[in-house]
């Protein structure tokens, strides 16, 4: 170690305040509310419009400004299948329809000879 240096410290750390940074930029404080009654107090630039809701970082649900009125759980749709969509798409006869076509076409190329992959 040298001799001249100051155990724990670096070059540059010591007291940072307003006179190095500059001033802060004016601020707006906006508090969230959740369904689970967290509160989450953010500040925002005065000149930013503040979003109407936020995810509440305890527990991951909506928050909103209105403290009496928090928004609800959101609706989470289950899971769907390829075949789940599809099915939505076509009905059991178009399916039966399509599945005839492509067995035909299955065939007709088995009987030729042709490589299926």
């Amino acid at each position: 170690m040298a001799a001249g240096a100051i155990r724990g410290s670096r070059i540059g750390s010591g007291p940072m305040g307003e006179a190095e940074r500059g001033e802060a930029a004016p601020r707006q404080i906006v508090s969230y509310f959740c369904n689970n009654k967290h509160n989450t107090v953010l500040s925002f630039a005065v000149e930013a419009e503040a979003p109407e809701s936020w995810d509440c970082p305890r527990c991951g649900m909506p928050a909103s400004l209105d403290q009496e009125n928090p928004p609800t759980r959101p609706k989470t749709e289950p899971y769907k299948t390829h075949l789940a969509y599809v099915k939505e798409r076509r009905s059991d006869t178009e399916a039966a329809e399509i599945l005839t076509e492509a067995l035909q076409l299955l065939r007709t190329r088995r009987k030729r000879g042709e490589v299926i992959f």
